[in-house]
Protein backbone atom coordinates (compact mmCIF):
# COMPACT_ATOMS: atom_id res chain seq x y z
CA UNK A 1 0.00 0.00 0.00
CA UNK A 2 1.36 3.26 -0.61
CA UNK A 3 1.59 6.56 1.23
CA UNK A 4 -1.33 7.55 -0.24
CA UNK A 5 -3.62 4.62 -0.23
CA UNK A 6 -2.23 4.45 3.44
CA UNK A 7 -3.85 8.18 4.01
CA UNK A 8 -6.72 7.14 2.41
CA UNK A 9 -7.23 3.92 4.74
CA UNK A 10 -7.34 5.95 7.93
CA UNK A 11 -10.96 7.74 7.14
CA UNK A 12 -12.11 4.52 5.69
CA UNK A 13 -11.61 2.97 8.99
CA UNK A 14 -13.54 5.92 10.61
CA UNK A 15 -16.31 5.01 8.43
CA UNK A 16 -16.45 1.51 9.17
CA UNK A 17 -16.28 2.08 12.91
CA UNK A 18 -19.13 4.67 12.80
CA UNK A 19 -21.01 2.51 10.53
CA UNK A 20 -20.74 -0.14 12.91
CA UNK A 21 -21.78 2.05 15.55
CA UNK A 22 -24.99 3.33 13.98
CA UNK A 23 -26.37 -0.89 13.40
CA UNK A 24 -25.81 -0.99 17.20
CA UNK A 25 -28.95 1.72 17.38
CA UNK A 26 -28.05 3.36 20.47
CA UNK A 27 -30.41 5.55 22.29
CA UNK A 28 -29.52 9.30 23.31
CA UNK A 29 -28.20 7.95 26.82
CA UNK A 30 -26.33 5.27 24.91
CA UNK A 31 -24.16 6.83 22.53
CA UNK A 32 -20.81 6.36 22.82
CA UNK A 33 -18.53 9.21 24.15
CA UNK A 34 -15.63 10.83 22.47
CA UNK A 35 -12.72 13.27 23.85
CA UNK A 36 -11.88 15.41 21.08
CA UNK A 37 -8.83 16.78 21.47
CA UNK A 38 -9.05 20.48 19.42
CA UNK A 39 -6.02 22.76 18.61
CA UNK A 40 -8.51 25.45 17.71
CA UNK A 41 -12.00 26.56 17.10
CA UNK A 42 -11.80 26.22 12.92
CA UNK A 43 -10.05 23.36 12.54
CA UNK A 44 -13.10 21.67 15.33
CA UNK A 45 -15.79 22.70 12.97
CA UNK A 46 -15.52 20.30 10.59
CA UNK A 47 -14.92 17.36 12.70
CA UNK A 48 -17.55 18.15 14.98
CA UNK A 49 -19.94 18.34 12.37
CA UNK A 50 -18.54 14.94 11.13
CA UNK A 51 -18.88 12.84 14.32
CA UNK A 52 -21.32 15.23 16.74
CA UNK A 53 -24.42 12.61 15.46
CA UNK A 54 -22.72 9.66 16.34
CA UNK A 55 -20.92 10.59 19.67
CA UNK A 56 -21.31 12.43 22.88
CA UNK A 57 -18.62 14.83 22.04
CA UNK A 58 -16.13 16.71 24.76
CA UNK A 59 -13.90 19.19 22.94
CA UNK A 60 -10.61 19.12 24.81
CA UNK A 61 -8.42 22.08 24.74
CA UNK A 62 -5.41 21.21 25.81
CA UNK A 63 -2.10 23.15 23.78
CA UNK A 64 0.47 24.16 25.55
CA UNK A 65 2.80 24.54 22.43
CA UNK A 66 0.94 28.37 21.86
CA UNK A 67 3.42 30.05 23.71
CA UNK A 68 1.69 33.63 24.09
CA UNK A 69 -1.14 33.84 26.46
CA UNK A 70 -2.82 36.15 24.88
CA UNK A 71 -3.27 33.76 21.55
CA UNK A 72 -4.15 30.94 23.66
CA UNK A 73 -6.54 32.38 25.31
CA UNK A 74 -8.13 34.04 22.30
CA UNK A 75 -8.28 30.32 20.52
CA UNK A 76 -10.07 29.08 23.53
CA UNK A 77 -13.34 31.57 24.12
CA UNK A 78 -12.86 30.85 20.09
CA UNK A 79 -13.74 27.17 20.68
CA UNK A 80 -16.02 27.79 23.73
CA UNK A 81 -18.00 30.35 21.28
CA UNK A 82 -18.27 28.15 18.05
CA UNK A 83 -19.45 25.20 20.48
CA UNK A 84 -21.82 28.02 21.84
CA UNK A 85 -23.47 28.10 18.37
CA UNK A 86 -22.91 25.30 16.48
CA UNK A 87 -26.64 23.04 16.24
CA UNK A 88 -25.72 19.89 16.75
CA UNK A 89 -27.47 16.29 16.91
CA UNK A 90 -26.09 15.64 20.56
CA UNK A 91 -25.23 18.06 23.06
CA UNK A 92 -20.91 19.20 22.79
CA UNK A 93 -19.36 20.21 26.21
CA UNK A 94 -15.92 21.42 26.33
CA UNK A 95 -13.01 20.80 28.60
CA UNK A 96 -10.02 23.13 29.09
CA UNK A 97 -6.90 21.50 29.85
CA UNK A 98 -4.04 23.28 32.41
CA UNK A 99 -1.75 25.91 30.49
CA UNK A 100 1.70 24.94 31.35
CA UNK A 101 3.52 26.41 28.17
CA UNK A 102 6.93 25.20 29.81
CA UNK A 103 6.10 21.44 28.89
CA UNK A 104 6.28 22.25 25.32
CA UNK A 105 9.61 24.48 25.83
CA UNK A 106 10.86 21.52 27.19
CA UNK A 107 10.38 19.02 25.24
CA UNK A 108 11.54 21.48 21.99
CA UNK A 109 15.01 21.63 23.92
CA UNK A 110 17.56 20.72 20.94
CA UNK A 111 14.82 20.71 17.97
CA UNK A 112 14.75 24.55 17.78
CA UNK A 113 16.03 24.89 14.00
CA UNK A 114 13.98 22.30 12.66
CA UNK A 115 11.43 23.16 10.19
CA UNK A 116 7.79 22.85 10.70
CA UNK A 117 6.67 19.06 10.17
CA UNK A 118 10.34 17.68 11.64
CA UNK A 119 10.40 15.71 15.07
CA UNK A 120 9.97 18.27 16.99
CA UNK A 121 5.93 19.06 15.60
CA UNK A 122 5.79 14.62 16.55
CA UNK A 123 6.64 15.53 19.83
CA UNK A 124 4.03 17.92 19.94
CA UNK A 125 1.70 15.40 18.60
CA UNK A 126 2.81 13.24 20.93
CA UNK A 127 2.77 15.93 24.26
CA UNK A 128 -0.65 16.30 23.16
CA UNK A 129 -2.11 13.01 22.47
CA UNK A 130 -0.65 10.97 25.37
CA UNK A 131 -2.59 13.90 28.04
CA UNK A 132 -5.72 13.85 26.05
CA UNK A 133 -5.49 9.74 26.23
CA UNK A 134 -4.63 9.85 29.62
CA UNK A 135 -7.64 12.37 30.32
CA UNK A 136 -10.33 9.91 28.58
CA UNK A 137 -9.24 7.26 30.68
CA UNK A 138 -9.62 9.11 33.62
CA UNK A 139 -13.23 10.51 32.09
CA UNK A 140 -14.16 7.26 31.25
CA UNK A 141 -14.73 8.31 27.50
CA UNK A 142 -15.30 5.31 25.24
CA UNK A 143 -12.98 6.74 22.59
CA UNK A 144 -10.47 9.54 21.58
CA UNK A 145 -9.57 11.45 18.66
CA UNK A 146 -7.96 14.78 17.60
CA UNK A 147 -8.62 17.36 15.05
CA UNK A 148 -4.78 17.79 13.97
CA UNK A 149 -5.29 15.89 10.67
CA UNK A 150 -8.19 18.28 9.22
CA UNK A 151 -5.26 20.65 8.24
CA UNK A 152 -3.01 19.79 5.30
CA UNK A 153 -0.36 20.74 6.85
CA UNK A 154 -0.26 17.73 9.45
CA UNK A 155 0.92 14.22 8.83
CA UNK A 156 -1.97 12.15 9.57
CA UNK A 157 0.17 8.98 9.37
CA UNK A 158 2.04 10.23 12.01
CA UNK A 159 -0.79 11.41 13.98
CA UNK A 160 -2.73 8.29 13.74
CA UNK A 161 0.40 6.12 14.83
CA UNK A 162 1.27 8.30 17.70
CA UNK A 163 -2.84 8.26 19.08
CA UNK A 164 -3.04 3.96 18.49
CA UNK A 165 -0.04 4.12 20.78
CA UNK A 166 -1.23 6.10 23.44
CA UNK A 167 -4.88 4.71 23.34
CA UNK A 168 -2.91 1.19 23.78
CA UNK A 169 -0.71 2.73 26.48
CA UNK A 170 -3.75 3.90 28.99
CA UNK A 171 -7.13 1.65 27.48
CA UNK A 172 -8.85 3.74 25.18
CA UNK A 173 -10.04 3.12 21.96
CA UNK A 174 -8.70 5.23 19.47
CA UNK A 175 -10.73 6.58 16.00
CA UNK A 176 -8.64 6.31 13.21
CA UNK A 177 -9.26 10.02 11.24
CA UNK A 178 -8.18 11.60 8.30
CA UNK A 179 -10.46 14.93 8.73
CA UNK A 180 -9.32 16.59 5.68
CA UNK A 181 -10.65 13.85 3.52
CA UNK A 182 -14.41 13.99 2.05
CA UNK A 183 -13.14 17.57 1.73
CA UNK A 184 -12.95 18.09 5.30
CA UNK A 185 -10.26 21.09 4.79
CA UNK A 186 -12.69 22.88 2.54
CA UNK A 187 -15.66 22.56 4.82
CA UNK A 188 -13.65 24.00 7.99
CA UNK A 189 -12.63 26.64 5.78
CA UNK A 190 -16.30 27.52 5.38
CA UNK A 191 -17.53 26.99 8.15
CA UNK A 192 -15.18 29.00 10.11
CA UNK A 193 -15.90 31.79 7.67
CA UNK A 194 -19.81 30.81 8.46
CA UNK A 195 -19.55 31.65 12.22
CA UNK A 196 -16.96 34.06 11.52
CA UNK A 197 -13.99 32.90 13.47
CA UNK A 198 -10.63 34.06 14.37
CA UNK A 199 -8.31 31.67 11.63
CA UNK A 200 -4.77 32.24 12.98
CA UNK A 201 -1.85 31.88 10.44
CA UNK A 202 0.29 30.01 12.45
CA UNK A 203 -0.06 26.53 14.02
CA UNK A 204 1.11 27.87 17.53
CA UNK A 205 4.79 27.32 18.98
CA UNK A 206 6.77 30.97 18.38
CA UNK A 207 9.26 28.53 16.02
CA UNK A 208 5.97 28.07 13.53
CA UNK A 209 5.01 31.56 14.23
CA UNK A 210 8.66 32.66 12.97
CA UNK A 211 8.46 30.64 9.82
CA UNK A 212 4.84 31.61 9.12
CA UNK A 213 6.12 35.21 9.38
CA UNK A 214 9.14 34.65 7.16
CA UNK A 215 6.67 33.21 4.50
CA UNK A 216 4.61 36.15 4.37
CA UNK A 217 7.68 38.88 3.40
Amino acid sequence: MNAKDTLKAYHLRMESIIADIRKEELGDDRAPTLLLHSCCAPCSTAVIACLASIFRITVFYYNPNIDDREEYDKRAREQERLISRMPTAYPVSFLEGAYNPEEFITLSKNHEKESEGGERCSLCYALRLEKTAKTAREGKYDWFTTTLSVSPMKDAERINAIGAACGKKYGVSWLWSDFKKRDGYRRSVELSREYGLYRQNYCGCSYSRRESDRELI
